[in-house]
């Protein structure tokens, strides 16, 4: 009889942005803060031994994946970079305050015009794209990176809007919907993805926003 196929997808998002002007950043290559020994260790107690990593291509996602693979003890292979799980671009507006996007923004769904993030899911800010387009590219890849090494547990140290991005993949939500998730910096989100024999979509999601401490 046909088994399942279990593949793990362990979600981190980076640790905190060096960002004392409170700017924008987005796709900006920002530094960030992995001083938290502590907290780095208690992820890495979560996280299988044995697992292929991932990263997206920002410096903020590979400081912080080096941090808890140290603090760890992790060996292995370092994480792979996949672009397509980078922090959605957010054009024109990176690099600029929120009290000047929500001016710029005015009729475009700016960060006056919405509740829980800088625009709506489906606005793409001038030169940049919309969660609907991040939702995509994520996708894609997870499904991609699920067919060619799956059966087996993926780490990936991503962003706060990946990983809401992989949620929706996962649960089929309305992309505005996917926006309600909290993803909170250094949080660990598990999705594991089931193949084979059995109806139903094939995703679980175990946790979500997950502290590195209690």
């Amino acid at each position: 009889m046909a088994k399942l196929i279990e593949t793990r997808w362990w979600w981190i998002r980076h640790a905190p942005v060096i960002n004392p002007e409170g700017r924008i950043y987005g796709q900006r290559d920002m530094p960030c803060d992995t001083s938290a020994a502590d907290a780095m260790a208690a992820i890495a107690r979560r996280l299988p031994r044995q697992a292929t990593w991932f990263t997206s291509h920002l410096t903020r996602t590979r400081d912080t994946a080096a941090a808890i693979r140290s603090a760890g003890g992790i060996a292995g292979d370092g994480p792979a970079v996949e672009p397509e799980f980078a922090e959605q671009h957010l054009g024109d507006w990176q690099g600029r305050s929120y009290a000047e996007v929500g001016a710029f923004g005015q009729g475009q769904g700016g960060v006056s015009g919405h509740k829980l993030w800088l625009t709506a899911a489906g606005v793409r800010p001038p030169g940049g794209e919309s969660f609907i387009d991040v939702i995509a590219r994520v996708s894609a890849a997870v499904e991609r990176w699920t067919r060619e090494i799956g059966g087996r547990d993926i780490v990936v140290v991503a962003h706060g809007g990946t990983i809401r991005a992989a949620l929706a993949h996962a649960l089929r939500m309305d992309p505005e919907a996917a926006l309600a998730f909290s993803i909170d910096t250094l949080s660990l989100t598990r999705i594991d993805r089931l193949d084979g024999p059995g109806e139903g979509n094939g995703w679980r999601v175990g946790r979500v926003n997950l502290p590195p401490l209690d």
